[in-house]
């Protein structure tokens, strides 16, 4: 596996980064568990928290040249990249602000003692992450089990191998410890083999049902804890009593937004018949009306696709669309002006279940646009899917959002508005789309031991 920062803007090969030998490998793994046990004799959460304010501060000093990597590694939007930047500071803030209040002892009401759950950590965990959010996804497992006490073994995407080096390096400056934060360049036998030992106690990863189901039966041969955010192909659903001026401020960049390369992207529009010919004209002229080019340029509105992997997986997918059936409304042209791996953005329709991409998730900008008669076939048809993590519903009632919303099998919905991220907010989903939670107090103790400490009454 070849681990290169490669600017999908200008083809450019930028830095290649060695693969990490097992020397290094079980080095890391020596230093991360030494400092799990020295933070178990030695209450340091004063120390930690101090260090998580810290890493706050330098996020900030630094996000534009921090989003500036991002950018040339990955493609995304500077403004994107910098929000980026921003949220993770964010995450800083929030769980010292809550930590205290997490790791309190919970005491439990019973007339036969005394009893209460000590919130203790567990010990070095292994993350491996992607490239489309290369901040985000590191600071959302990184900063809350730091906090904890749990060291972190990184295993992060090969193509975002510069933004990974540059969030383990800030963590250092901030002050952390050696073994803190590791991030490796492993290759695939060497993630099973630190999964495997015996000073690891629990993995999470985000990433593709493929990739999780290969890290998941890892951890479970070797009966170790973990947590799993994987793809998404849930629904944006736009009722009947919709607020038209609300919904055309919102969809069109739930789809576009860092490319349409978000697992929790609007990817499925379900449309009540009454809005349907006029939100396929809405869709059509935003995507027609973007401007491709240099992601670091702040007037480009759409910027390329991560890698030519990617885009031709996407382009791959459209073409096995249209030749089962559906639709191509707009869009599915060649971007010939530009270099770099642009996708022209694309809206399909007269998807049919029987379609094999009617349960496959496209990350990119493409659109699926479909058409219902009543909130019964729009709840029907977002759960046909075997996918479940975030999906949108809109509508001028609240009540009637949430009554459509509790109906619908996922882990997340927002209503009126495309995905969000909030350090209060958990994050995560059901059926293929994984397990567990991140971010939130939910987050914060996932890898938490909770100690029962019990003394019956004499």
């Amino acid at each position: 596996m070849a681990y290169q920062t490669i600017n999908p803007y200008t083809n450019e090969t930028l830095k290649t980064f060695a693969n990490t030998s097992d020397a290094e490998l079980e080095e890391a793994l020596t230093n991360a568990h030494a400092l799990y046990q020295e933070w178990r004799k030695n209450d340091c959460l004063a120390k930690r928290k101090q260090v998580i304010l810290r890493l706050g501060t330098l996020l900030r000093e630094r996000k534009t040249a921090l989003a500036t990597i991002m950018t040339k590694e990955m493609g995304k939007l500077i403004g994107e990249a910098e929000g980026e930047v921003e949220l993770c500071a964010s995450f800083c803030d929030y769980y010292v602000a809550h930590a205290d209040q997490f790791l309190q002892p919970t005491v439990i009401a019973t007339t036969s003692g005394r009893a209460k759950v000590l919130k203790q950590a567990l010990g070095v965990l292994v993350a491996v992450e992607p490239w489309n959010f290369p901040f985000y996804q590191i600071a959302r497992i990184f900063i809350p089990n730091f906090i904890v006490g749990n060291p972190i073994i990184l295993k992060d995407a090969s193509n975002c191998p510069s933004s990974a080096q540059a969030f383990a390096d800030l963590v250092i400056e901030a002050g952390a410890p050696i073994g803190s934060l590791t991030n490796l360049f492993l290759n695939y036998d060497q993630v099973g083999k630190a999964i495997a030992d015996n000073r690891v106690v629990g993995v999470c990863l985000t990433g593709s049902e493929r990739g999780g189901a290969s890290v998941a039966t890892e951890a479970g041969k070797n009966l170790k804890k973990n947590t799993m955010e994987l793809g998404g192909n849930d629904a944006f659903i736009v009722l009947d009593d919709a607020n038209w001026d609300q919904l055309v401020k919102v969809a069109p960049a739930a789809r576009l937004y860092n490319a349409g390369q978000v697992c929790t992207s609007s990817k499925r529009f379900i449309v009540n018949a009454k809005f349907y010919d006029r939100f396929l004209e809405m869709l059509k002229e935003h995507f027609a009306n973007v401007k491709m080019g240099d992601p670091l340029d702040r007037s480009t509105t759409l910027a390329p696709m991560n890698s030519k992997r990617a885009k031709e997986k996407l382009q791959a997918q459209v073409t096995m669309a249209v030749a089962n059936g559906a639709k191509v409304y707009y869009g599915n042209q060649p971007v010939d002006n530009l270099t770099g791996q642009f996708f022209m953005p694309t809206i399909l329709t007269d998807i049919t279940p029987d379609n094999p991409i009617f349960d496959t998730e496209m990350f990119g900008p493409v659109a699926s646009v479909y058409k219902v008669n009543n909130d019964q076939e729009a709840i029907e048809l977002a759960n046909n899917s075997s996918y479940g993590l975030g999906n949108t519903i809109f509508s001028s009632d609240s009540a009637h959002a949430e009554q459509v919303a509790a109906q619908i099998e996922t882990g997340m919905s927002w209503i009126n508005s495309g995905w969000a991220s909030l350090p209060e907010l958990p994050f995560g989903g059901v059926k293929n789309s994984g397990y567990g939670r991140e971010l939130s107090q939910l987050g914060f103790t996932e890898f938490v031991n909770e100690h029962l400490i019990y003394e019956p009454r004499q």
